[in-house]
This record gives C-alpha cells, structure tokens and sequence, in this order.
C-alpha cells in the first residue's frame, strides 16, 4: 500500500483562507491521499473542489479545545455533514476527561456519533493526549470501544500546553501514546496518529505499528521522501 493513501491531509491552520483550500485541495487529490480535513466553514467549497476526486473531505468538530456544548457540537457535525463532510474529527471535552467524568464524556462522543451515523459519516475522536496521562488514554480507549466509533486520533495539532521554561510546545503523536492506543482498542475502532508527522519514516513507521491514518499538513514532504517506495 502507498503510505499516502493513508493521510488526512490538515487544511486547519488559523491563518489558511481560501488560496491555501484550493491549493491543499488540489495536492490533495494530485497525491490520491484518504481525505483533507479542513475546517467546519470550508467544507462546501473543499467537497466541489473535490467533485472528481476520490478524496474524502472531512472536517473538524469542537476543535480545538473539546469545551463546547454537547448540543452545539451536534449542531456542527449536523452542518458539517449538510455540507459535504463525510468525516468528523471530534475533540472530547478534556476538562471533564481529566475530572473523570465519564459518563459525560461518553454521553458526549455518542450525541455525535449518531450524528455521524445517520449522514454515513466516520468519526474519529481526539484525545488531545499531551494533557492525558496513561489511565486516561486507557479510559478513553474502553468507552470508544464500548461505542464503536470508527477511529481514536492522538491529537489536534494545536494542544500546545505550558512547560517548565515558559515556552509553550506540544508532542503530538508519540510511539508511546500510539502504542497504548492500539493495545486497548477493540473491535472496529482503528487508530489515527496526528500531530507532529512529518517525514516519510515517521509515517512508516506509524503504520508498521498498526496506524490507519495520518494526519498532517506535511503530506507532499512524505509523498516525495517515499517516491517509488511502498510497504
């Protein structure tokens, strides 16, 4: 298989308007990777950028921070799906992860996922795993397991959190967290490392483990360090 039809390529920086959707989505479809993710307002314009293209647009929902209503995140998945969106990237709630309380967070994947389910859409949760710890992820694993939700994803790309320098920075997808990840899932439930991939090794290596997706803004770095090669 070609590492690249693993990659959702991410069209999700605050800065990127509608030359930089044109341009993703044009590599998008040159590169033949899975989908582009790209935010909730691009969507109608990504899916007819994409009309002869076997691409999938997907898009993201309560990003990046998880912190909105259940309510308004169903609202944006409706919307999303209305649009064209056949993919939804949901962040938890990390608050009320990290207070425990599950019953929300599950009553919040769910509210989603029957959004998702009724449009034929795929969703794939975010852990936001730099501000986990390993029960946590653990945690996070068994309910989406017990939901069946399509994929779990490491990360947003933006959880960028506050070290003991001062500066701010994040890890993304780690070996570590991925491996967890993969050994505490069952069923359908695949896994999607994102944040921080950006060489075609790093790729590689991720789908050696078992990863089925890829999300980055790197994807033509990782095409072109891969050219002729498969695994």
């Amino acid at each position: 298989m070609n590492i690249v039809s693993l990659i959702d390529h991410a069209i999700l920086h605050p800065t990127a308007g509608e030359t930089d959707l044109e341009t993703g989505c044009r590599l998008a479809a040159e590169l033949g990777v899975a989908s582009v993710c790209v935010k909730p307002y691009m969507v109608k314009q990504a899916t007819e950028f994409l009309t002869d293209s076997p691409v999938a647009v997907g898009t993201v929902i309560g990003f990046p921070h998880g912190g909105n209503t259940t309510i308004v995140k169903s609202a944006e998945a409706e919307q999303a799906c209305i649009d064209g969106a056949v993919e939804l990237d949901m962040v938890v709630n990390v608050g009320r992860v990290l207070a425990e309380d599950w019953e929300y967070v599950q009553a919040d994947i769910a509210a989603v996922q029957v959004i998702a389910q009724s449009h034929h859409a795929l969703l794939k949760v975010i852990f936001e795993t730099d501000y986990l710890t390993d029960s946590h992820i653990v945690e996070l694993c068994k309910l989406c397991s017990d939901l069946q939700v399509d994929f779990i994803k490491t990360s947003t790309g933006f959880g960028y959190t506050k070290r003991e320098t001062g500066d701010y920075n994040y890890s993304g997808a780690t070996i570590q967290h991925i491996q967890l990840m993969l050994d505490n899932v069952s069923g359908v439930v695949q896994v999607k490392a994102s944040g921080g991939i950006r060489t075609y090794q790093d790729a590689i290596t991720l789908a050696e483990m078992g990863v089925t997706r890829l999300g980055t803004s790197a994807s033509q770095a990782i095409a072109e360090g891969g050219a002729g090669e498969s695994y």
